[in-house]
């Protein structure tokens, strides 16, 4: 079943509300490039981050929070065993996690262990075309962080993957594209710049995260923040003159989305 949704939407609307509401606090475990942004972004939307990264507290805290966000980006053994240690508490304390497998399939030690990470059962899964290839095992291509596939390639692999895994996985591109194994979800929208700032992409797990935190189901978690993504895009594009002005509104566009003018 393929669906369409945008940021207008009832659900998703009603999905932002809640989380607002809620405040959860959402624990990133995230590469140091976007580490500020992702925070920023968070508390634009009405989250609580918090980025605790030692290997001696992570399991305590992720049974803490209400969700957790585990992002290889800037992968170090150190930087493993604390992420390790916080998706077991995560597990054990039932609170839903997403896995950003940042480059994996190019790579061998983040593709080896984001693959160990599946065992620890994700609820959801975000990453671009080249990253949900690699995860589930099929051909793709990869240049550092960024994707030579286009989100629509990766459908088949990201619907495999989920039924494996049963995690919601969603693929991230010019449509993302979203799925628990039978229902697809398909999302438009955003703005070229969004793949010229850092931290857009990293972000977009954390978000996920945060609306996982509010108790929303992993499917509709997924499909809202890309949503509210795409359309932060698209209003940051037509405030600003450039990669420095976009960053800036798109945090204010965050901000705003959903509330009353």
């Amino acid at each position: 079943m393929n669906i369409a949704r945008d940021w207008k939407h009832p659900e998703v609307l009603s999905d932002l509300a809640d989380m607002r509401q809620q405040v959860p606090l959402v624990h990133c475990i995230t590469n140091i490039v976007v580490t500020g942004f992702t925070a920023n972004v968070l508390l634009a939307l009405g989250a609580s981050p918090a980025m605790i990264i030692a290997e001696e507290e992570a399991g305590e805290f992720a049974a803490m929070a209400q969700a957790l966000l585990i992002n290889v980006g800037t992968l170090t053994q150190e930087v493993a065993r604390a992420m390790r240690s916080a998706a077991t508490s995560a597990g054990k304390a039932g609170k839903p996690w997403v896995l950003d497998p940042v480059a994996v399939g190019v790579l061998d030690f983040r593709t080896r262990f984001a693959t160990e990470l599946l065992g620890q059962h994700p609820t959801i899964i975000r990453g671009n075309a080249s990253e949900i290839l690699a995860l589930s095992g099929a051909a793709g291509g990869g240049k550092g962080v960024d994707s030579t596939a286009s989100s629509n390639s990766a459908i088949d692999a990201a619907q495999t993957l989920a039924r494996q895994t049963e995690a919601t996985v969603a693929v991230s591109g010019e449509i993302d594209y979203i799925t628990d194994g039978q229902t697809l979800i398909e999302v438009a929208g955003g703005d070229v710049l969004m793949t010229r700032v850092t931290g857009t992409g990293c972000s977009l797990g954390a978000t996920m995260a945060a609306f996982l935190g509010a108790g929303i189901a992993p499917l509709r978690a997924a499909t809202a923040a890309s949503a509210i993504y795409a359309r932060a895009g698209e209003q940051a594009r037509a405030a600003s003159q450039g990669t420095g002005s976009f960053a800036v509104a798109f945090l204010d566009a965050l901000t705003l989305i959903g509330l009353p003018r």
